[in-house]
């Protein structure tokens, strides 16, 4: 009986960290669910391939695979990159590009998950400002995204959220630090990285949290993402997503 393989599609990175932690979420996610098989590929940087794995996988007899992009906003890498290597699969395969992972309430979750993991409690909320640190993007949508998201984070209770940026665009984590310092009812502030995975832009992030009271640790194998990448799955499976077929 064929199965529909979910194909986790990570940009990958020479900073050995990052496969490391994209591999332990997709474990994670796997575990979650036994009978769904799921793959991992890399776009730059890293092995497995996107092309290897689906080579692999039509030699495998898979027919259907429902590609999920390892993205939290919908910049170039989901809009280009992506569906271009997608539409050089083998023929055989039936593909379907999943949404990329934000915005979700689950992201929300995993952002307080990682401060409380930090040393904040829910009762320091309403004295705390948070910098919502993201790498970055020059796609206007991406932006637009991360700033509804540090308003939906500032929703839950926060003092103060405010977007920031590790390249692309600003302003910079630190900048974003020392404006919350001088917001009115901010008596401590925290950086609350918005990526993935490790890298040159996280350490970037933290590199100007050094100003910060807390500095919470990237999203990487958190339940909430895990649970996230099975919630693409199934709406991509049901149809609900971009179809690649020959």
């Amino acid at each position: 009986m064929n199965r529909t393989v979910l194909l986790v599609i990570a940009h990958g990175s020479r900073d050995p960290r990052h496969a490391a932690t994209v591999q332990a979420l997709v474990r994670r996610a796997g575990a979650l669910r036994p009978g769904l098989r799921v793959e991992t590929a890399f776009l730059d940087f890293n092995l497995p391939s996107v092309p290897g794995v689906l080579d692999r996988l039509a030699a495998d007899g898979v027919r259907d695979v429902v590609a999920l992009p390892l993205l939290l906003t919908r910049a170039f890498h989901a809009k280009a990159d992506i569906p271009a290597v997608l539409r050089q699969a083998p023929p055989s395969l039936r593909i379907r590009q999943a949404e990329v992972l934000g915005p979700s309430p689950l992201l929300i979750g995993a952002v307080e998950r990682r401060l409380y993991e930090a040393g904040l409690t829910p009762r320091d909320k309403s004295a705390t400002g948070v910098v919502l640190a993201s790498a970055g993007s020059t796609d206007p949508e991406a932006i637009a995204v991360i700033a509804e998201t540090a308003r939906e984070l500032r929703r839950t209770g926060w003092c103060s959220v405010r977007p920031a940026f590790a390249s692309a665009s600003l302003p910079r984590t630190e900048d974003a630090v020392r404006a919350l310092r001088a917001e009115p009812g901010v008596r401590r502030v925290a950086v609350a990285p918005y990526v993935i995975a490790p890298g040159r832009l996280p350490d970037r992030i933290a590199a100007g949290a050094a100003e910060a009271d807390v500095l919470a640790d990237v999203l990487g194998p958190s339940p909430e993402l895990a649970r996230l990448l099975l919630e693409r799955h199934d709406a991509a499976h049901a149809g609900r997503s971009v179809a690649h077929s020959a």
